[in-house]
């Protein structure tokens, strides 16, 4: 499975076709905060007019407000659209708390996304042969999340899991993995087909509208870490 390198600027050429939407082409603002990746898009029609996309590891609070106002317009859209996760804790909060902010003071309505079916999507379109495929995040705690794929419709086929590298690896039932818990299953089989990638932003035009129209909260894939006290 081929994925491109990544960039830490995916805008296209401003000058270009592609990169110029019609002023009366509802404006979508992506934010993606799910992962090590903080990265945001602002796409219209079904294409990108600017995006930006950096690895920050638990950076997200300090470097997704200025990456925002680095897009035309300060990122200004008729349209959130963010990531619920599942993904970093810190990170799905930051995202969310961002775009609900941003929703109320621009008076414009919210929606959320899934991590896992975003990756799906942009693997999809690097291998337009693959039928069905696992993806594979970091999930914390030596647990990464897998769920599996397929390509016509895109949707999930399996729940979503929080497992540990050995039992991921045995899901994946031999299909090819991709996704930021990747490392993790080579580290147990080097020669296992799979590929480390992350979440983009501008990759979201690639979501089918069911996938992108989800209620903008959190999708954490396990129980909380902290547990409440039973009093005696």
């Amino acid at each position: 499975m081929a994925i491109p390198a990544a960039s830490s600027n995916d805008s296209p050429d401003p000058n270009s076709s592609d990169s110029i939407a019609s002023s009366d082409v509802p404006r979508t603002l992506v934010i993606e905060t799910a992962t090590a990746a903080c990265s945001v898009a602002l796409i219209a029609g079904g294409s990108v007019i600017a995006a930006f996309h950096e690895e920050v590891g638990r950076g997200h609070a300090e470097r997704l407000v200025p990456m925002i106002s680095e897009l035309p317009d300060g990122g200004r859209a008729e349209r959130i659209l963010v990531d619920c996760g599942p993904g970093s804790f810190t990170g799905v909060r930051v995202g969310l708390a961002a775009a609900v902010g941003l929703g109320i003071g621009w008076g414009v309505p919210v929606h959320g996304y899934g991590s896992l079916s975003l990756v799906a999507a942009a693997a999809f379109r690097d291998d337009p042969g693959s039928e069905r495929l696992a993806v594979v995040l970091e999930g914390g705690h030596g647990q990464v999340f897998m769920q599996h794929f397929t390509a016509q419709p895109l949707e999930a086929a399996t729940p979503l899991q929080s497992l540990y590298p050995q039992d991921a690896l045995a899901a994946c039932a031999g299909l090819a993995a991709i996704g930021s818990g990747v490392p993790r299953l080579l580290a147990l089989d080097p020669a296992y087909p799979a590929r480390d990638a992350l979440p983009r932003a501008a990759d979201a035009p690639l979501l089918p509208a069911n996938a992108a129209a989800l209620p903008p909260r959190p999708i954490y894939g396990r129980a909380p870490d902290a547990k409440p006290q039973v009093r005696a």
